[in-house]
């Protein structure tokens, strides 16, 4: 027998081993992306949040809430909240630097493109402590800074136990800083004063200091200066939190209880409702009534916000998640209702000696107050047939923004739409484009306006007639008298501009009540104006006359008596009422010219000639035209007979008188927007 040489063998062999060797590794490579190894992967990950969650007393072998801190941020707008949510939760781990991104919790495209909060979002992060060594578990929520989203700020207040008030160390106190101290105080909530951007040139913390003891009277002996950019003083923003902020009531022993704080619509899982459990517990299996709407719904998810939403097996007192049920029906779940377990009410009513119709067997929670719309206007669908799709828009709208309302309304020129209220123009503005972008929807926004009650009679005769838009105005009478709301409007602003925030003021109708000097070089002026004079551009006015460096803020007080008239719009000699708009009697031949200006810029030409003109009532105060466009009838008419050129320019004539007594003229939507910019009184 012949030897075979090992030699040239193991050679032949060796691309073999190594062509096996590599799909081997590959083939392994592979399935560590499987859908079975990323189950294992994610159930990794869980573990790890139960083993963090046991570390903080929440484990399934103990519970406590002595390591729970729920607060909320709260700010003036562009103060920098978003941008610390950011570095609190970098700086806790919860998210991946790979995942991190600028304004994080702000998830809506349109947030990210403003530069604004719009919705409040929530968060949970688990923090160790570098002073006792425990794992705490914060919840934290950020919410909006300007005054149109006041009730977002005021729903995560009642959520909490704390909030960290963030001042800029350059600008100091605004208008809106103030009025979230005053909502955080009416919640009896603990505040930490942060001075954030102490980075910049400009900051001068001691200064800001003083000026928040003196201002708002909070002790500032526990102020941290930070810089959210930088992530300068984050770890002691971290520890004031576990020091200051107390911990939730502990566990009475009482039925389930957990208060709504908002909620969004799901095309695939229905309504998400995001909860404070107050007492008791919830897992996934139970049976929950919400007391408000009376519906009952089966558990299918209870979870966390990391921010993002991560399932856990059970939510109980003090701590902040969210719940899923397959609830279809938006009136389900509002804003500021009670859950309970159905079986726990159901035993509560049965010890129910005598049963009353309006007393529910277990005590709702206070709840929210309702909001009060500052402004109403149309909005109607371009399409007909899209009235439908409108109506279940506002409805999914309204479970995640509960200050919107809204109801039927029909124009003559617009068809079928509804009337909303809204607590501004911004707030407007927003709701407009989210149902344009998130709901595919083409709409026509009619002028805002604010609300107006008309007194007729006096005594156990007086009536009182509520008018949301200027087309509902009645023609008034010597017996009837229109009442105007007006608002409390405080601005804060360098001393040196207080001259002419005094004379845009007295423009808008304003009644000076005090100016306080806060510190030498910072005043406090406080007006009572009409608010219809605030809607429109009062704001701007303002930021350009103190070159950006005043804040407003204002509040609805009461309504009082005013010489109003209804300022009406023809065009074409027929009415717009969408173009309708409630003026001061003083000011109205002032607007009616620069609207029928505006009109005849705005609005297209025609083959015919279309008037515009502003009437109170018969009388008809400015007027303007759009001439038509002319077509050259004598264009092929090279020479011949005059008669000839003459029979053809009758022509013509008689098609466009004939055009003018039959054609439309279509409106565009920045028409309708040119009633708020010229709705002012004159200057």
């Amino acid at each position: 027998m012949k030897s075979i040489p090992l030699g040239p063998l193991f050679f032949f062999i060796l691309p073999l081993v190594a062509s096996a060797f590599s799909f081997k590794v590959r083939h392994a490579g592979h399935h560590r992306l499987s859908p079975r190894s990323t189950q294992t992967a994610l159930r990794s990950t869980t573990d790890k949040i139960s083993a963090s969650n046991q570390d903080a007393g929440l484990g399934p072998s103990g519970f406590s809430t002595s390591r729970i801190r729920n607060f909320s941020i709260i700010a003036h707008i562009d103060h920098g909240k978003s941008t610390l949510a950011d570095r609190l939760l970098e700086a806790t781990a919860t998210v991946a630097a790979r995942d991190m991104a600028a304004q994080l919790l702000d998830s809506m495209d349109l947030e990210r493109e403003r530069g604004i909060t719009i919705k409040l979002q929530a968060a949970r992060v688990l923090y160790r402590s570098e002073v006792d060594g425990e794992v705490y578990i914060l919840n934290l929520i950020d919410t909006p800074g300007h005054v149109d989203f006041s009730y977002e700020v005021s729903r995560s207040l009642a959520a909490c136990e704390g909030a960290l008030l963030v001042v800029d160390a350059s600008q100091g106190i605004e208008a809106q800083t103030l009025a979230n101290v005053y909502l955080a105080l009416e919640n009896d909530l603990e505040i930490i004063p942060v001075l954030n951007k102490i980075d910049l040139p400009a900051a001068d913390p001691d200064r800001v200091k003083d000026e928040i003891e003196e201002t708002i009277g909070l002790d500032c002996s526990n102020i941290v200066k930070a810089s959210a950019k930088t992530g300068v003083g984050i770890n002691e923003i971290l520890e004031s939190i576990v020091k200051y902020v107390p911990p939730p009531p502990p566990p009475t022993g009482g039925p389930f209880r957990a208060l709504i704080f908002d909620s969004l619509f799901d095309p695939y899982r229905g309504v998400i409702v995001f909860f404070r459990v107050v007492d008791g517990a919830v897992k996934k299996g139970d049976k929950v009534r919400f007391l408000a709407s009376k519906a009952e719904h089966d558990v299918t998810e209870v979870g966390i916000m990391q921010p993002n939403q991560v399932p856990v097996d059970c939510l109980r007192t003090g701590e902040v998640g969210y719940m899923c049920g397959s609830i279809k029906d938006v009136l389900d779940a509002r804003v500021g209702d009670t859950i309970t377990l159905s079986s726990e009410y159901k035993a509560a009513l049965a010890k129910q000696k005598e049963p009353k119709n309006d007393e529910e067997p277990i005590t709702p929670l206070p709840g929210y107050a309702e909001s009060t719309p500052m402004v109403f206007c149309g909005i109607f669908p371009v399409d007909a047939d899209q009235y439908e799709n409108l109506r279940d828009a506002l409805g999914k709208l309204r479970l995640n923004d509960a200050a919107i309302s809204y109801e039927p309304e029909t124009s003559g020129a617009m068809g079928f739409g509804f009337r909303c209220g809204f607590l501004g123009l911004l707030h407007m503005d927003v709701i407009r484009e989210r149902l344009e972008r998130e709901y595919d929807l083409d709409l026509i926004v009619t002028a805002p306006s604010v609300v107006y009650h008309v007194e007729k009679g006096e005594g156990a005769k007086k009536t009182v007639t509520i008018v949301d838009a200027p087309s509902k105005m009645p023609e008034i009478l010597r017996d009837m008298k229109v009442m105007e709301p007006y608002v409390k409007v405080e601005i804060l602003t360098p001393s040196e501009y207080n001259g002419r925030i005094m004379e845009l003021g007295q423009e808008r109708r304003g009644i000076l009540k005090d100016i306080k000097y806060l510190t030498p070089k910072r005043s406090s002026i406080v007006y009572e104006i009409p608010l219809a004079e605030v809607i429109t551009d009062f704001f701007d006015e303002l930021k350009s006359r103190t070159q950006g460096y005043a804040s407003m803020e204002y509040q609805l007080i009461d309504y009082r008596e005013g010489d109003l008239v209804r300022l009406d719009v023809k065009i074409n000699y027929e009415d717009a009422p969408p173009l309708a708009t409630i003026v001061h009697v003083d000011a109205a031949q002032t607007v009616g010219r620069r609207l029928v200006a505006s009109l005849k810029e705005l609005i297209p030409r025609q083959m015919f000639k279309v008037p515009i003109q502003a009437c109170v009532g018969v009388k008809v105060i400015a007027s303007a035209s759009i001439s038509p466009m002319r077509k050259d009838v004598l264009a092929k008419c090279y020479g011949g007979d005059l008669s000839r050129k003459k029979k053809l320019l009758q022509k013509q004539a008689k098609g466009k008188k004939r055009m003018k007594a039959m054609g439309k003229v279509n409106v565009p939507q920045e028409a309708f927007m040119a009633v708020i910019k010229l709705n002012k009184s004159s200057e």
